[in-house]
């Protein structure tokens, strides 16, 4: 198990259930739309935030940003340690950063003394881009025990500085590389882990090489906190940390939806129906499976043992709902999916 460390209020490492992040795209110093942002990955999930913090105006951005915020935010740092000492100040709650390009021995204790102060984590993010010479010069190139390696070396720089609130990442953008890398790193230390497959890609193909390498790592018990790295709007991200979570079932919030790929036996247009009840339970955060099935060979038995579901026949539907007796239903079975699924969301918050 790994060591337990706090981001706010926010527990991670130590069993502590997995968390959730993403990284704001827009320019920091626009508090505005830095904000507008930060409060949609927020509804879409996130744990916590981070933020770009590349110049003064941005660390001096960061207390309007902590103020406005539902959930803690995270200030990545690279090369200034002044930022990272002026964001600490400003009410940051974690940082990211290498201490070994923030200019030496002196400025790391700088920071480390700031982030003790403030009760502040760091967590060291190595890429498989930041890897040092020697090291690389040492293995050939990038390798996974030269990434654990190199994330090693900077957490004794903060260890030696008399801090020992670290969080790692060891990420790579291939899938096979991040996933040796981080099993590596369980094996040989007990820091928190924050895991994700790095410059993944575009939604779609990048959404896949995040899955395989993130869950495969979170089977397998690896992982405190996950970002899927996506390019364009981070907030598919957090829709797609949480896919991952759901399929696992390592965390539940909101709806797993199910459905079947369709055969010749099927007698309703299911990627209609289908389609039209996945964006209709989008809004449920209770946790619930929802399940659109499109015969009744395997349907009924898929559709039973989700919390509520329908089967298709011809022309008609089966609705099954928290195992009682299915019910003949007939018309707009999306609808009528999406209706009785909100009504039994709200039983199962205490809401009738």
């Amino acid at each position: 198990m790994t060591k337990l460390v706090h981001i706010a209020s926010l527990p991670l490492g130590g069993g502590s259930p997995v968390l959730v992040q993403s990284m704001t795209n827009t320019d920091t110093r626009d508090t505005e739309k830095t904000l507008s942002q930060i409060r949609a990955l927020a509804d879409a999930g996130c744990d916590l935030v981070r933020v770009s913090v590349y110049d003064e105006a941005c660390a001096q951005a960061v207390r309007t940003l902590v103020d406005g915020s539902p959930v803690p935010l995270v200030a990545d740092i690279h090369f200034n340690y002044r930022l990272a000492i002026l964001a600490a100040e400003n009410g940051i709650a974690k940082l990211r950063l290498n201490p070994g390009n923030i200019g030496g021995e002196e400025n790391v204790r700088r920071v480390a003394d700031c982030a003790k102060a403030h009760h502040i984590p760091i967590r060291i993010g190595v890429n498989s881009g930041s890897v040092e010479k020697d090291i690389l010069a040492r293995d050939g190139g990038v390798t996974p025990k030269g990434m654990v390696d190199s994330a090693l070396r900077h957490a004794r720089m903060l260890e030696d500085a008399g801090f020992s609130d670290i969080v790692l990442s060891m990420k790579a953008s291939g899938v096979r590389d991040t996933i040796a890398a981080y099993r590596l790193a369980s094996e040989v230390c007990d820091y928190p882990l924050h895991v994700g497959v790095t410059e993944a890609g575009l939604p779609g193909q990048g959404t896949i090489k995040s899955a395989i390498g993130i869950g495969a790592l979170l089977a397998d018990g690896i992982g405190d906190t996950i970002r899927v790295s996506l390019t364009g709007d981070p907030v598919p991200e957090a829709k797609a940390a949480w896919d991952i979570l759901r399929a696992l079932d390592i965390r539940q919030k909101g709806v797993q939806f199910i459905s079947c790929p369709t055969c010749g036996r099927t007698r309703i247009n299911l990627p209609e129906i289908a389609a039209k009840v996945y964006e209709g339970v989008s809004d449920i955060t209770v946790p619930m499976k929802v399940a659109v099935m499109g015969c009744v060979v395997n349907g009924p038995g898929e559709a039973h043992e989700a919390d509520i579901g329908i089967a298709g026949g011809d022309g008609y539907g089966a609705l099954f709902v928290k195992g009682q007796e299915p019910r003949r239903i007939e018309g707009d079975l999306a609808q009528i999916l999406i209706d009785e699924a909100h009504a039994l969301a709200r039983r199962m918050a205490g809401h009738v």
